[in-house]
Parts: C-alpha cells; structure tokens; sequence
C-alpha cells in the first residue's frame, strides 16, 4: 500500500487554491488549507468538506506556529496565499506589502526546518511596465513611481521570488517560483479587480461592460484546469526546484476586444463603457499596456502547452455565471 502524500496548501480557500485542492483530493493525497478567508470563500471549498483527507485552518500565514505545526505534518508545501487583485493592493498597500513578504518569509522558514519541498505563487505583475514581449523568466523588471501603489505589490512579489531563490541556494530549502499570467476559471470573484468575472457577470446582467482605460491594453488568460494540472507536474518534478516558470496562456488579446467576445458568447445587449483609471483607481494610478509570457521553459521542463483555449475558457465561464443567476 502507497503512503498518502500528504500536502498544505496556503490561500487554499481562494480561487485558485481550491481547484488545487480539488485535484490534489482526486488524486488520494490529503490536504490541509490555511486561509484567513479575507479574499478566500468557505463557499469555495464547501463541497470538499466530507473528504476525509481534507482539512480546513482558519487562520493567517502570519501566524507562524500555525505554520510550523502544519509544516511538520506535511510533506509537499503549495503556498498561494497573497494579496490579491489590483483593487486590494491599491486600498490596503502596506497590508498587500507585510502580507506577501513577511507570509512568504514564514512559510519558507517553517518549510526549512522540516526539508519540505515548497512552491511558491508570484505573478506576471513582477514583470512591470518592461515593453519588451515575451517576457522570459530573465527579462527585466520596469517598475514606475514609487508613489504608485500599484507597483508595491510587483516589489513584494519580488522580495517572494528572491526569498525562494535565496532560501535554495544559501539553505537548500527545495523551493520553485511560478509566475502566474492571469488564471481565469468557475469560482474567481470581480471584486478585488479581476476583469473578466466582472465583464462576464455585467453582460449577463444587461449591464453596461465597463472597460478601464482605453481597452487597448493586452492580456493573456490561462484557463485554471491548465494551471492546477501545471502546479502539480512542476511540484512533482526535482528538476524543477531552484528555477523560475511563467505560466498561463500566450493567446494575447486586448481588453476592448475581450469585451466585444464576451459580449457576443453571452448573446448580450450590453453596452460597452469607458472609464477612466482615475475615476477607478485614484490618480495616481500606473498600468503596463502588454503582458505576454514566454512559455518555452515550462513546455521543456513539463511539456506544458494551455489546452483550453480563451474562447472556451470565456464560454466555461459565462455558463457558470449563467446558471448562478439562474439558481437565484
């Protein structure tokens, strides 16, 4: 008989915590998920609760003999929990700020004294107002204005990456650091500033589909059943450990013709509105007018290549949303 891997993944109750958590419970692995449900959901990890490998600790990465009883327990770290969405690290930035770094430091302390493996979440954010597409896991980081909010979130994620880095080369912690280009999927809220569960939820509704800026900023959006399946396979890969990966999509699109597609999936009537950053934001606010990943390190290291693509992801979506409206 196979010993049960034994997994904690931090920020489990989130968005793209649960649908790890899902998967890692179908795989027969048991689970412990800390999270301090300020952006996680219970409602997101309700259906997982009679699994008898699947445990829930309500409380804060910043709690470190939390950390440490759970590190002790466990043999595989997934740690996801972070500020999250534009609109959480404008209003709160030295929460968004602390979180991130200190959270990060703690979790791979615990990690380190008992030799667990850890992944750790960043962010395409890391890559800031760098212009020169793809980015590689090399490229170089441009950030703005240290008067901008928006870039202390990239600065912390950073601190993350270069902790991860130096807990592997100094400790030997095995530690990898995955880049996440906009994960999208069943489950993901617009509330803290992720777009497109907001367009989705406004063309349904017959609302206006409020586009921030011009639209012509571009994105890429990897579907999270892509994402999920790559966190395991990088996880489960020793060759993998002490290196940096982006992840998601490449199908770049800009955010003016999101919106145009989500409004003809859905069949809405919507109007699309414009409105400015500062009227979102406040007037200080910095954006980046691309983010485009270079895929061909994961694809070597794992094969990956995104299977579902932005038009599926979008028609996935617009039939969740559809039949959360209809339940109501």
């Amino acid at each position: 008989m196979t010993k049960t891997n034994k997994t904690l993944v931090t920020g489990g109750a989130g968005f793209i915590g649960s649908h790890l958590v899902e998967k890692l419970l179908k795989s027969g692995e048991e689970v412990f998920v800390i999270d301090d449900l300020s952006t996680g959901s219970l409602k997101n990890i309700a259906h997982l609760k009679k699994n008898k490998n699947f445990h829930f600790i309500k409380g804060t990465i910043l709690d470190s003999q939390k950390i440490e009883k759970l590190a002790k327990k466990v043999n595989q770290i997934y740690h996801l929990a972070a500020a999250v969405g534009v609109k959480t690290i404008i209003d709160k930035p030295l929460d968004s700020f602390l979180l991130n770094i200190r959270g990060t430091e703690i979790v791979l302390n615990a990690a380190l004294q008992y030799k667990v493996p850890v992944l750790v979440a960043s962010t395409s954010e890391i890559y800031g107002k760098n212009d020169k597409l793809p980015f590689t896991e090399e490229s170089d980081r441009v950030y703005g204005s240290a008067y901008h909010n928006r870039w202390g979130y990239a600065m912390s994620k950073g601190a993350d990456e270069f902790l991860a880095l130096a807990y592997y080369r100094e400790k030997g912690l095995p530690a990898i650091t995955v880049r996440l280009f906009n994960v999208i999927g069943p489950r993901q809220t617009g509330v803290y500033g992720m777009v497109i569960p907001r367009f989705v939820q406004q063309a349904l509704a017959g609302r206006p589909i409020t586009i921030y800026g011009d639209g012509y900023q571009t994105r890429c959006f990897g579907y999270i059943d892509d994402v999920v399946d790559a966190l395991i396979k990088l996880a489960d890969n020793p060759k993998a450990i002490g290196h940096i990966f982006n992840l998601g999509s490449d199908e770049e699109i800009s955010i003016k013709e999101l919106a145009q597609k989500i409004k003809k999936l859905a069949n809405s009537k919507s109007s699309i509105a414009f409105i400015p950053y500062a009227k979102v934001y406040g007037e200080d606010f910095d954006d980046m007018a691309r983010r485009k990943p270079d895929l061909s390190k994961i694809q070597k290291f794992i094969g990956y290549e995104p299977k579902i693509s932005l038009e599926e992801s979008l028609k996935r979506i617009i039939d969740y949303y559809g039949k959360k409206q209809d339940a109501r």
